[in-house]
């Protein structure tokens, strides 16, 4: 028996039904536009599940409006990672806009820091309750969280989250974890005595970061092990492929590696290079199952793919603030994604 679960009820009843979450609401309030076999369906699935909509009809006859803010990078040319969880805002969004919830995106540029301060500023100007907010650059970020706490507007994290700093709720990876899991996976693909190029490609230092948290944890787990693998880092701060490269193919000339570990989703940026340059007898590992990536992944070059369900955080999130809000339920303030391990065998089958 499921009661007055609110929103999770009239999912599970569009699931049941196989029909969307809006035909449903149309049922449940007798709204035109639904044929009589598919309300005959649905309310028979609401009468086997008890489901009473007195909260929910509630919330609808208010008319409140809840305004949330989505403050993260926009997709690049270098990159189409954050098309994921943008994606996934949407997909929530388009599930509870019905209930009297707008969404406003305010995007900026992972390669300028002054982007993110002018869309902060756009949004401190507007009455926002919640905002979703992906912390790329500390500083600036910090400065945002503090106005916003002054304005009582509550912050959702995703993707990296900041020392002491505590929002209403973190949503993404545990960077260190993801790191030793790196770790694990290298050894078992590098010689005893064999040599591993960790490598950071980010063009500003504040997001550098989360990265570091992963090399951390990477070289953390060959200190545990007691391996003898020689591990070193090396960080491009130009991110355009011809700067990835040079600085690469520099590396390259002068030192013999096993392995190299890309602490983000730019690994497709090795594998191109690999491939365009012959490059055999390196294994590589990286981030995020992205179009870049997966068919570097499937030919081979690409040897493991870690990710972390950049969707997923995007959708929770807006649910976080959705269920703060308009629910008046309280949230985690730690939701951390699994870390995945996406191979060439099984990468179809997989959902980001």
């Amino acid at each position: 028996m499921l009661k007055n679960n609110g929103l999770s009820g009239v999912k599970e009843i569009a699931r049941r039904a196989n029909v969307s979450i809006a035909t449903v609401d149309r049922v449940l309030h007798n709204r035109p536009g639904v044929s009589v076999r598919t309300k005959e369906k649905i309310d028979a699935i609401i009468k086997e599940m008890d489901y009473k909509p007195n909260l929910l009809a509630r919330r609808l006859a208010s008319k409140k409006v809840f305004k949330f803010a989505v403050l993260i990078p926009k997709e690049s040319k270098e990159t189409e990672y954050w098309r994921a969880p943008l994606e996934g805002i949407n997909t929530a969004w388009s599930e509870i806009k019905m209930y009297g919830v707008e969404v406003s995106f305010f995007l900026y540029d992972l390669n300028d820091r002054s982007t993110f301060s002018c869309e902060a500023d756009k949004i401190l100007k507007e009455n926002f309750q919640g905002v979703i907010v992906a912390p790329s650059f500390i500083s600036e970020a910090v400065v945002f969280f503090d106005k916003c706490k002054e304005k009582k507007i509550k912050c959702v994290f995703i993707n990296s989250d900041i020392s002491n700093v505590k929002p209403l709720s973190y949503i993404g990876p545990d960077l260190f974890q993801s790191g030793k899991l790196a770790g694990n996976l290298c050894k078992y693909l590098v010689p005893e005595n064999g040599k591993v190029l960790v490598l950071n490609v980010s063009r500003v230092l504040d997001s550098e970061h989360h990265l570091l948290k992963k090399a951390s944890g990477f070289k953390a787990y060959f200190e545990e092990i007691g391996a003898a693998c020689a591990i070193e880092v090396m960080t491009v701060h130009k991110t355009e492929y011809e700067s990835v490269i040079g600085a690469l193919s520099s590396y390259l000339a002068n030192n013999k590696v096993d392995l190299i570990f890309v602490t983000n989703s730019r690994v497709f940026t090795v594998a191109k290079y690999f491939e365009e340059n012959k490059v055999s007898g390196i294994k590589l590992i990286g981030y995020d199952y992205l179009e870049q990536n997966l068919k570097y992944l499937e030919s081979g070059i690409i040897d493991f793919l870690i990710c972390q369900k950049p969707i997923e955080q995007g959708y929770q999130s807006l649910f976080a603030l959705y269920n703060y809000f308009v629910n008046e339920n309280s949230v985690e303030k730690v939701q951390l994604m699994p870390i995945d391990i996406i191979t060439k065998e099984n990468y179809k089958f997989y959902k980001n």
